[in-house]
């Protein structure tokens, strides 16, 4: 058995199933009403119930939560309708609507993905949950106080890890880290969710996103996000990386093209080597955006990847007609300490 939950203040309204939590079937719906823990223990998920009834099963509701429970509030995270319901809450629209947090983390898996990317996923403390957007990212603290920030590679309906993609450069400190010193249950210091740089799923517009290599995690949590709330509108993903070692997770992409018909993909080598025998299209993924789409006013844009590549993207896009309003881009900065490794000189800003 299914009931309808309505929430007036928006005019959204979705179905939970029987032995499904509110909370739980609002995010599965895209439907953004506040969390933190998840396990019915901090209180951010309280709203009003303005008519129906619910449950909670015993000791669902923990110390501070059940002082909200008592004054009155329902608890969406815990709660299970037992009827139709009318609530009233305040939705997550948008980035600054979340609670920024700063977080202890522990390491839960480690693995390679090619040759220099490092896939890691997070677990936090039991009584702790980060919500965040499809496409954010977060920052790790290190213990001199530095910050390195890393986009999240999963979608927010599936939170109870937070994956992260590593690219291994040289940098002498964190990058040496995690491929020579990182072990599963290290423990790490995290702050998020951070960032602009998120699915507007408000628009109707077809989407063409492009990845230069780990810039792929972020639009990997936009569609594992877009398949699971019922996304209609056309997608077209470009990964540009130099050569086919570079390329990663491309057996998942195309298992999802079987699965979802709007989705389309295109792989792109700008340094193939000879003995990659690669057929597909070579150069820089923007001009492979270019080859296949020569006006973009009437699509909405997500571009991710290293600064130059960005810059380049944005540019080209800009002329061929793309409004700015209809781009959203992250480039991932290298350290200071990386660019010197480098030998590159960091310009003045």
């Amino acid at each position: 058995m299914s009931y309808r939950v309505s929430v007036p203040s928006s005019g959204h309204e979705f179905t939970v199933e029987e032995n499904e939590t509110v909370l739980d079937a609002a995010l599965r719906q895209g439907i953004g009403l506040p969390y933190g823990c998840r396990n019915g223990a901090c209180g951010n998920c309280a709203g009003d119930l303005i008519s129906g009834e619910v449950r909670y099963e015993e000791g669902a509701l923990k110390a501070g939560a059940k002082d909200l429970y008592d004054e009155g509030k329902a608890l969406f995270c815990q709660s299970l309708a037992c009827s139709d319901l009318e609530i009233a809450v305040t939705e997550i629209t948008k980035s600054q609507d979340i609670e920024v947090k700063t977080l202890p983390c522990r390491v839960e898996k480690m693995e390679l993905l090619t040759h220099d990317i490092m896939k890691i996923e997070l677990k936090l403390p039991e009584n702790e949950r980060m919500q965040f957007l499809a496409g954010q990212y977060l920052e790790i603290i290190l213990k001199d106080g530095k910050r390195r920030a890393f986009s999240i590679a999963n979608a927010p309906h599936d939170d109870e890890l937070i994956e992260l993609h590593i690219r291994h450069v040289p940098d002498g400190h964190f990058g040496d880290f995690v491929f020579k010193g990182m072990k599963e249950k290290t423990l790490l210091k995290i702050e998020g969710p951070l960032g602009s740089y998120y699915l507007r799923e408000e628009s109707n517009r077809p989407i063409i996103m492009v990845g230069g290599g780990t810039g792929f995690a972020p639009l990997k949590g936009m569609l594992e996000h877009a398949f699971k709330i019922g996304f209609e509108q056309p997608i077209h993903l470009f990964c540009g990386v130099r050569a086919l070692r570079d390329l990663y997770m491309d057996e998942m992409v195309k298992k999802w093209l079987s699965q979802h018909k709007k989705l389309k993909y295109t792989a792109v080598l700008s340094q193939p080597e000879e003995s990659d025998d690669w057929q597909g299209k070579t150069g820089h993924v923007s001009e492979a955006v270019l080859e296949e789409y020569s006006n973009l006013s009437g699509y909405d844009v997500y571009l991710s990847g290293p600064p130059a590549m960005v810059k380049a993207g944005m540019d080209a896009f800009y002329a061929r007609g793309l409004p700015e309003t209809q781009i959203y881009s992250d480039s991932f900065e290298y350290s200071d300490d990386a660019l010197k490794a480098m030998g590159i000189q960091k310009p003045n800003a």
